[in-house]
């Protein structure tokens, strides 16, 4: 995932969230980075966690 600021430079990039499964318990107690970045953003506030390693499958095109 990339978040965009308004200058429009990349501000996050990386994993939608710490978890990577796919379980309801896993995902209720997930860090999601994307909605932090975009608060922090929004907020005209720095991004604290700008990358965080991907996971899932690749682009192969």
């Amino acid at each position: 995932m990339f978040v965009i600021g308004k200058d429009g430079k990349i501000v996050y990039q990386g994993a939608i969230d710490d978890k990577r499964g796919t379980e309801q318990t896993e995902i209720a107690s997930a860090k999601n980075y994307v909605k932090s970045a975009l608060d922090e953003t929004l907020g005209g506030k720095p991004v604290t966690e700008s990358e965080t390693k991907p996971y899932g499958c690749s682009v192969k095109y």
